[in-house]
């Protein structure tokens, strides 16, 4: 069975946007301050980690296994990005993360309009 053009389409801009959020994780400032101890820092890095995780077995559950909730997960998460990425550019204006943030906002969105548009219309099962 050959996955449609645009559910690979899907897929590859999905990992290349959560890649992104894994090298801006890695190279976060972990810096301890009196507001975040050392070990806040490293519980926020592992939850980070763990939900970029939790993302890839989504993109794969939904393009390699057709399943479609886990496409409106994706988007529900890309939703709850764009205002989260909106309040920090609002509070601190564009620097060099929250450029990576929307560079990967960008990536994620064109991921998901490939997956409910052309050749991938009826791939995902209900």
């Amino acid at each position: 069975m050959n996955v449609p053009k645009n559910v690979l389409w899907f897929e590859v801009l999905l990992y290349l946007s959560l890649t992104l959020d894994a090298l801006s994780v890695a190279f976060q400032d972990r810096t301890p301050t009196p507001a975040m101890t050392e070990q806040m820092i490293n519980v926020a890095t592992v939850m980070a980690a763990g939900l970029i995780l939790l993302l890839v077995y989504f993109v794969w559950l939904a393009a390699q296994h057709r399943k479609n909730w886990p496409r409106w997960a994706l988007a529900a998460a890309l939703v709850l990005s764009v205002i989260s990425l909106i309040q920090v550019i609002g509070d601190s204006g564009v620097q060099l993360d929250s450029a990576i943030e929307v560079v990967s906002c960008a990536l994620t969105a064109a991921g998901l309009y490939f997956s409910f548009t052309g050749d991938a219309v009826g791939w995902f099962n209900a």
